[in-house]
């Protein structure tokens, strides 16, 4: 990934490449005729580009979906909604007619495998929206339109280095609409980091392989510090009078100083007795709706998306194909 650190710096801040400026004076095809140069100048092979840039087309649907970035009100609200009924039983369908080759890869990987399956879920509808639009043409396109241009500029460049230095085509790196890629919709960069080949057939298919989404979210996960000893965390109750300056993901407590501040189970019963485990006590939407106390595979969950509607989205189907047992 020779490219990466060099171009990130550069190109950014780079006047040739102001995106707004270039729609003002520019085609697209000029526009590509400047990142040609820009490719050029960071190293990118010339027989790279000839291969490449011919291909790339002005994406039309690279467009912001405004409705589908946009926050619910309410989590009471989000969560039905996020986590359907039919979403349920196709996560558990899954599962249960891969539930020996799930089980060998979330052992090898250290990740449970409702976890990795929950994230398919909330991320890519479990693996229904993949991806099928080259990701430089749609990178590209994006950066073009001044939408997010410099994190856009960024995966583009970093694909160019990507499939240079794999060896790899136009159209092995697709993407969704907005740049993200396989079951687990990572960015180019977090391909680069977190892709592998889980089948050993020396090809890294996060598309349609299974063994190979798998461990390729697993490793996210993993390397964001994930424990496939623990779990995520449990609802709980507080009281009215809680100190507010407790409440917060940077917060960390023992289950007994948590206790003594009056949390309990959500069904009012005593904490975990875990004596120097660590969690923190969140409240997305304040005092009067839903509160958590979280544990550090919840953090790594928010290393991906620090949103907290997502990551209770992905907690919150996880247990729901933990529950009833898949046997």
């Amino acid at each position: 990934m020779f490219l990466r650190i060099v171009i990130l710096t550069s190109l950014i801040t780079s006047t040739s490449l102001t995106t707004t400026q270039a729609q003002e004076r520019q085609s697209f095809d000029d526009y590509l005729n400047e990142l040609k140069a820009q490719a050029l100048q960071e190293g990118v092979a010339q027989a790279t580009i000839d291969q490449l840039f011919p291909q790339i087309k002005l994406f039309k649907k690279a467009v912001v979906n405004q409705d589908e970035a946009s926050s619910p009100q309410t989590l009471e609200q989000y969560l039905p909604n996020a986590v359907s009924e039919s979403l349920v039983a196709n996560a558990r369908q899954l599962y249960a007619g891969h539930k020996a080759q799930f089980d060998k890869l979330g052992k090898q990987y250290g990740v449970q495998p409702r976890f990795v399956i929950a994230f398919w879920g909330i991320v890519s509808q479990l693996g229904a929206d993949v991806g099928d639009y080259p990701v430089l043409s749609v990178t590209a396109s994006h950066a073009y339109r001044d939408d997010d241009a410099a994190s856009n500029l960024s995966q583009f460049f970093e694909a160019l280095a990507l499939i240079e230095s794999r060896g790899l085509k136009y159209h092995n790196l697709l993407s969704t609409w907005s740049g993200r890629m396989g079951f687990a919709h990572f960015t180019v960069s977090e391909f680069a980091k977190h892709a592998i080949d889980g089948n050993g057939d020396s090809a890294i298919n996060i598309w349609t392989n299974l063994d190979d989404a798998f461990a390729s979210t697993a490793t996210l996960l993993k390397k964001a510090g994930w424990n496939d000893q623990a779990t995520w965390g449990r609802q709980v109750q507080v009281p009215a009078d809680i100190d507010n300056n407790l409440i917060g993901i940077e917060t960390k407590r023992t289950f007994a100083q948590w206790q003594e501040s009056g949390v309990t189970r959500f069904d009012g019963s005593a904490l975990p007795n875990v004596p120097g485990m660590q969690v923190s006590l969140i409240m997305p939407e304040g005092i009067s709706s839903r509160k958590y106390l979280v544990y550090d595979n919840y953090r790594a969950l928010l290393s991906y998306n620090p949103s907290d509607y997502f990551a209770l989205s992905v907690t919150y189907l996880s247990e729901r194909i933990k529950y009833p047992a898949i046997k």
